[in-house]
């Protein structure tokens, strides 16, 4: 017995021997051996840890391309931390608002920074809906209304992460049936990837056991000049939207779907968003209509930078996207990236999704999912400079 021990190991030995000459079949010139250490040790690294929530390690994840894109994001919420992209000088920065930390993304008052959100982004009236002749309440967190998911939303869990290379993340949330009063146990399944031309692809796929409402998205927060600029004021941009859906005071959609031509809501030809924002009360957040057919994916958005030349544009098969300019922003927040005061309108949101308060809003494209279907929407925001 004790031969045979000696004699496996004699062969994993030289097994090791072999595949270590295989590996390393060149010598590293003069000045090449910190580089390819630099490279074992990044490969080596893996997701670093962030926190702990309710036990479970939080964890950030690193993908890239072969240009020099980053995202990183944390398994809890499905968090963007960072979108890093060069300007047209070649100088790389972050492009989203983040923390330091996970207290920071834990903070009261958090507005869901780089977060994957649901059961439900965006609002639903007075935090309750029918749903084949049944009534379900949901947590009013928003004045009356429940907004993104209720008090413990998808932002707020830990996901089950899954690496593919070094390019894609594979999220996954089992959701269950009368979770934060949404019903059926639902299976959401989020894909991140980085690609080959500067994009970050979101896929969102989830299927359910009982019939529920879902609508789901990511809420990053945008500044293309990576924090030069202190507002997205002079950011430019088109929306290929010839409607939008006007609200209450509530920011409840009224059911109507009203032209943008000759009001504020026009950015199909392109502007600064600082042009006409003193004339939308609040600031923008509001729902736009996308001129596209439903399940069609098509680039819908344009947004420009000219300090940084930074250029983003959003493609998706979803039928509406919240332009979001920060308002609510003040510049309290704790534990920011650099301890940078992010005040009203430091970053803007496009959030594509179904339209807000679809559940009860029997003209607006449906956001029911039964048994047997599955849930699929893709959106894409892709990088370059000009």
């Amino acid at each position: 017995m004790n031969r045979n021990v000696r004699a496996l190991t004699a062969l994993l030995i030289s097994s090791g021997a072999i595949l270590a000459s295989c590996n390393n079949n060149t010598a590293p010139k003069e000045g090449e051996e910190s580089k390819q250490d630099s490279v074992a040790t990044t490969a080596a690294q893996g997701p670093v840890k962030f926190g702990e929530v309710d036990g479970q390690e939080v964890l950030q994840y690193t993908l890239k391309n072969a240009s020099g894109m980053e995202v990183k994001i944390l398994n809890y919420g499905g968090i963007i931390t960072d979108i890093i992209t060069a300007d047209k000088q070649g100088q790389k920065g972050n492009v989203v608002l983040s923390y330091d930390s996970l207290s920071g993304y834990q903070q009261k008052g958090q507005p869901y920074f780089g977060a994957l959100v649901g059961r439900y982004a965006n609002r639903i009236a007075n935090a309750k809906f029918k749903l084949d002749g049944k009534e379900y309440t949901l947590a009013a967190n928003d004045h009356g209304n429940s907004l993104h998911g209720g008090l413990k939303g998808f932002d707020k869990v830990v996901w089950t992460a899954t690496p593919a290379g070094d390019s894609s993340l594979q999220l996954v949330y089992n959701s269950k049936d009368g979770e934060e009063g949404y019903p059926g146990n639902l299976v959401a399944t989020v894909v991140y990837t980085v690609t080959p031309d500067n994009a970050l692809q979101i896929s969102y796929k989830a299927t359910t056991d009982k019939p529920t409402v879902l609508n789901l998205t990511n809420h990053a927060y945008f500044n293309l000049s990576a924090g030069k600029e202190s507002t997205i004021l002079g950011h430019e941009l088109t929306l290929k939207a010839s409607r939008y859906t006007p609200v209450n005071d509530k920011l409840i959609p009224t059911g109507k779907l009203d032209p943008v031509d000759g009001t504020p809501m026009n950015f199909t030809t392109g502007k600064k968003i600082g042009a006409d924002i003193d004339k939308v009360k609040g600031g923008y957040d509001h729902n736009f209509v996308l001129d596209k057919k439903d399940g069609e994916m098509a680039t819908i958005a344009t947004l420009y930078d000219p300090t940084s030349g930074r250029v983003m544009e959003v493609a998706t098969t979803q039928p509406g996207i919240q332009f979001y300019t920060g308002n609510f922003l003040d510049g309290t927040l704790t534990n920011t990236r650099g301890g940078q005061k992010y005040g009203q309108h430091a970053a803007l949101c496009l959030e594509t999704q179904h339209f807000p308060d679809s559940p009860n809003q029997p003209s607006f494209p449906s956001v029911v999912l039964k048994p047997g279907e599955t849930y699929s929407q893709t959106t894409v925001y892709k990088f370059s400079t000009k």
